[in-house]
């Protein structure tokens, strides 16, 4: 059996240097997942105020109105 391919704890400032790049890299996710979330607010807030979703929402009220009706 070689010992070599055992694997082995590093030493304390490498896992010091490790675990400060993860916590560099987790800042780095967090700030673009907040960047991705509030552009996903302004495209929410756009498709929202957009005439084709107005006018889409109107026709689908239209539609729901003439089912009920056509029961009636």
């Amino acid at each position: 059996m070689n010992n070599d391919n055992k694997p082995r704890i590093p030493d304390a400032q490498t896992r010091a240097r490790e675990v400060a790049n993860m916590r560099q890299a987790v800042r780095r996710m967090d700030a673009l997942i907040l960047d991705l979330d509030e552009l996903i607010a302004r495209l929410e807030a756009d498709i929202r105020n957009s005439p084709l979703t107005a006018y889409r929402l109107g026709r689908s009220k239209q539609l729901i109105k003439d089912q009920k009706q056509s029961k009636e």
